[in-house]
């Protein structure tokens, strides 16, 4: 336990190092997007008592049960209920991610503890994790998910070793794999699916018999039933999404790593040569992993681990299989740059390094160790400099660092122990990350929020009402990112969340792909110049305006899209609005009459009489009747998972456009209740499962607890009565 407090403690340090060097690292990018948006609206949708399985306003990015919301994964639930109750959003941000860095942290550290390594190195790994390359620059500073999924797998990994090996009952790994599955994440999903085979592998060549290994499996398999009610409706929906095609695997030199690049493991100035936003040469350490992790393998007695590599095989198969996906193929499905995986790379590489250094370590005095050591330092600064020549005066003084770091390693190992030697290492890591979050770029799609909620609702136009903003980032100057700017007036990404405004537009990895399609609207909810015209462009089959199908209050013009808009004519039953302070920045148009029945759900009716549907959640009732026949259009997007019932029976669903949930009323109806119901896809089926699954793992943990009670009854001595 002490070195677990070490491990969090050091964690703390090291984010102190970061915030250093760049006070808003842990806020950029999707994070501050995307993630954070988010948190606010979901906190604010459980607070007023509703589970946001689908926000049916926000069109873009409103299904939350296909979005990287976690809905099922109580930890992201806290996370959301916690979140309006800040107003600095870089600090709740931060926050939040330390957290899941130290979990993520304890996570390696109780992997190498289950490995047999001593805690002092078992800490030296789990601190180092966090500040790895990718893992730092993308997964904490950015790509919340990731983040999350791989802070629980790690700590399945750890508990599916110490479950096989009967050191503890499988509800730990079972808790931790539902985790890691119900982020609604493709890469944590898949990443953890390697481990489970890779320590099933390893467990079955060490332990050399199948029922630990089967066990394991079989919780594994239990927690996989379990997260189906996160996993399945997004395979049921894939289809009408951006991500439809699961099957497709193709290559491409994007983000792909050749496996090169891990001689750059260890060198702190490293600049890896591949493929990715900066060209073929990137800025960031991606691959770095850490400084001691190339050198510690010259002090490794490898004819003693070679005699036992069974024990650790499990983290050498997880490593090559991941070391071997980082190279491509370059999109398998929806799983694309491969470049992400490097996380897993590290944690194996820190895994093995800190159990072999732990358990086979020999820092006696040798002068072909340190020969060794020497060519692969020399190693390290061949292919950095390979990658980035002009940086050799970095290289050079990266190689003085870990030569000399290593050297006073090495010298507290024999004389002071592993603990001072450990100490060092740890601390070591603190200014290296500084200096290279010192050194970094900015990130390349950062958008520069402000981080303060109450300052970006006073500085923005109260919108009330449905707002579509037709804009595109790409047309937001640098100097322009400011409330005074932008930010005072266009909402870009999920922005609209943090004021409370009910936008279409939103930030989403999964789109509907036909609404996307009719408005020219990409992931970060921005449009093309002809946005315009298909937002109040006539809908054939309905002959309505979409923008009456969606039945908007607001249309948002970026001035800088569309310069000249408001000294054109307005669209039949617009105007422009002009609000003091924001037309530099934008054209505003509003419904010269408000829209009749205020929360009515029909755009559209045809042939049929109906009365007004309120929208009251994802059920919605209207009266109907129709002699002849017709149709009814719901402002709604049409995602599976909606049914229709007309007087108690079940009716299509149809879609118009692709776009807009539809029914038709049969002829001779008369006041008939007609009921809309949406319910994510696959919802009885993933109930029935997870039921299965509390039962199944109950069995386990029971068959667990009777054969550790039939082994401590059979290890115990018997009682030899004395004769008086």
């Amino acid at each position: 336990m002490q070195w677990a407090g070490i491990v969090v403690a050091a964690v703390a340090v090291g984010y102190l190092a970061v915030l250093l060097g760049d006070s808003r690292h842990f806020y950029t990018d999707d994070t501050e997007a995307q993630y954070v948006p988010m948190w606010q609206l979901l906190g604010n949708e459980l607070r007023a008592g509703r589970f946001p399985a689908m926000v049916p306003w926000e069109w873009m990015a409103g299904n939350y049960s296909l979005e990287e919301a976690g809905l099922y994964n109580p930890a992201q639930l806290l996370v959301y209920l916690l979140a309006p109750s800040f107003d600095n959003l870089a600090l709740y941000a931060t926050a939040v991610k330390f957290v899941f860095s130290a979990i993520a942290a304890i996570g390696v550290f109780r992997i190498c503890l289950a490995y047999g390594a001593r805690a002092p190195w078992a800490a030296v790994a789990g601190v180092a994790f966090p500040f790895s390359g990718w893992f730092l620059f993308f997964d904490t500073a950015s790509w919340f998910t990731s983040q999350t999924g791989t802070a629980w797998l790690v700590n399945a990994w750890a508990s599916a070793v110490l479950y096989t090996r009967g050191r503890t009952g499988p509800i730990p790994m079972f808790v931790f794999l539902y985790l890691a599955l119900t982020i609604q994440y493709a890469f944590p999903a898949v990443e953890s699916g390697l481990m489970i085979a890779a320590v099933a592998a390893g467990e079955y060549l060490y332990q050399r018999t199948w029922a630990p290994v089967l066990r394991m499996m079989a919780a594994a398999g239990l927690a996989v039933l379990a997260s189906m009610i996160a996993n399945l409706p997004i395979l049921l929906s894939s289809q009408a999404t951006w991500r439809g095609d699961v099957s497709t695997i193709h290559n491409d030199p994007f983000l792909t790593v050749p496996w090169s690049e891990s001689l750059n493991a260890s060198l702190p100035s490293t600049v890896p040569a591949f493929t990715g936003w900066w060209g073929h040469v990137q800025p960031l350490p991606m691959v770095y992993i850490a400084w001691f992790v190339i050198p510690a393998l010259a002090f490794i007695d490898w004819k003693a681990a070679a005699r036992h590599a069974a024990q650790w095989s499990g983290i050498a198969l997880f490593a090559v299989a991941t070391l071997m996906w980082t190279a491509g193929p370059g999109a398998i499905g929806p799983l694309r740059w491969p470049a992400r995986v490097l996380p897993m790379v590290a944690i194996a590489a820190l895994v093995l390094v800190c159990v072999l250094i732990s358990r086979y370590g020999d820092f006696a005095w040798s002068r072909r160790r340190y020969a060794a050591a020497g060519a692969l330092i020399g190693l390290l600064f061949l292919r950095s400099f390979s990658a980035a020549p002009e940086l050799v005066e970095r290289h050079a003084l990266a190689v003085f660092v870990v030569v000399g770091l290593g050297a006073a390693v090495v010298w507290l190992a024999r004389t002071r122990g592993t603990a001072a030697a450990a100490a060092l290492t740890i601390c070591a890591t603190f200014p290296i990350a500084f200096a290279q979050v010192v050194a970094a770029p900015m990130t390349p799609l950062s958008y520069g929020f402000p981080e303060r909620r109450s300052e970006m609702t006073a500085a923005f136009p109260d919108f009330d009402g449905r707002t579509l903003q037709l804009a595109d980032r790409i047309m937001v100057r640098n100097e322009e990112r400011t409330l005074a700017g932008t930010y005072g007036s266009i909402a870009l990404g999920s922005y609209a969340k943090n004021l409370g405004l009910q936008y279409v537009n939103g930030y989403t990895p999964v789109g509907h792909a036909a609404f996307a399609g009719m408005l020219c609207m990409a992931w970060d909810g921005g449009t093309c110049p002809d946005a315009y015209r298909r937002a109040f462009a006539v809908e054939p089959s309905t002959d309505t305006p979409i923008v009456d199908l969606m039945r908007l209050d607001r249309v948002v013009l970026q001035r800088s899209q569309y310069p000249h808009a408001d000294q054109d004519p307005a669209p039949a039953g617009w105007r422009f609005v002009h609000y003091p302070g924001h037309e530099h920045q934008i054209s505003v148009l509003e419904r010269v009459n408000p829209l009749p029945s205020p929360g009515d759900l029909i755009a559209h009716e045809s042939g049929v009489h109906a009365t007004v549907m309120p929208e009251a959640g994802l059920t919605n009732r209207a009266t109907v009747s129709s002699g002849t026949g017709g149709r009814i259009v719901l402002s709604r997007l049409a995602w599976p998972g909606y049914t229709a019932t007309l007087g108690g029976d079940e009716i299509p669903i149809r879609a118009v456009a692709g776009t807009f949930v539809a029914v038709d009323i049969p002829p001779g109806t008369k006041n008939a209740q007609l009921t809309v119901t949406w319910r994510p896809p696959g919802l009885s089926i993933s109930l029935t499962a997870a039921l299965v699954a509390l039962l199944g793992v109950g069995g386990l943990q029971w068959w667990y607890r009777m054969r550790k009670r039939d082994n401590e009854i059979g290890a115990t001595p018997a009682v030899v009565p004395v004769r008086a």
